[in-house]
């Protein structure tokens, strides 16, 4: 069986995922901030739950120490993973002249440096498997700035920066590394924006973009994809 790692996998671009690795037999390790999300999530999922398919836990991933115990956690159960999706991330909205105080602390936390951190700890088991790939949920906002993004496009920034290092560094192994870079999807976080749901891209149309790059031969990495809604983007 094959095994995948989603951070952030109870709601939006990651329960998608989640929901698209689970339908090809993967056994998928994932995590939410809340027990009210695991457990709605493992709700959804009844028949994947019970084979032990789909293990959902609450992790906070601003924290390394629970990342670290997770991961731990994870490679009791499998010490070979196939693919790591860093997909865990918040959007608070501000200029970086007005933020809150803590603001970008907590969205960098949360952002990148738990894909830092989570990709570190996973990639020992990543190269036991005969082919692996990590994937980074970068954005829009990883390739332009604009008002009222703040520290998240900074921390956006900062991920699609680690994603073209990790491409660099793991280029002589077995896992292969991609940037996935969406426009507008229709997630909680545009849920009260008043805009159509048509205006938006839909989350599973993230998740087959990252099932496809995975599933190409080992002879081929897809660096980057970017997406973004048929009409363009929403500003």
């Amino acid at each position: 069986m094959k095994n995948i790692i989603v951070t952030g996998g109870t709601r939006g671009i990651g329960r998608a995922i989640v929901a698209r690795f689970l339908n090809d037999g993967f056994r998928v390790f994932t995590c939410g901030s809340s027990e009210k999300s695991v457990h709605a999530l493992l709700s959804e999922f009844p028949g994947f739950t019970n084979t032990g398919h789909l293990i959902a836990s609450k992790v906070d991933v601003s924290e390394k120490e629970q990342i670290f115990d997770w991961v731990k956690n994870i490679e009791r159960i499998s010490p070979s993973i196939e693919v790591l999706v860093n997909n865990a991330g918040i959007f608070l909205p501000g200029n970086i002249e007005t933020e809150e105080e803590g603001v970008f602390e907590k969205t960098m936390a949360i952002n990148l440096a738990s894909a830092y951190h989570c990709s570190r700890m996973v990639l020992p088991l990543l190269h036991k498997a005969e082919m692996a790939h990590i994937f980074n949920m970068c954005s829009t906002a990883s390739i332009v700035g604009y008002s009222n993004g703040g520290s998240y496009c900074i921390s956006k920034f900062g991920l699609l920066g680690m994603n073209k290092v990790l491409r660099e560094e793991l280029k002589p192994s077995k896992v292969r590394v991609t940037a996935i870079i969406p426009g507008a999807t229709f997630t909680d976080s545009w849920s009260a924006s008043g805009l159509p749901t048509e205006r938006f891209m839909k989350p599973e149309d993230v998740a087959e973009a990252v099932f496809s790059a995975w599933s190409m031969s080992p002879f081929c990495d897809v660096e980057e994809i970017l997406l973004r809604p048929q009409a363009g983007d929403i500003l």
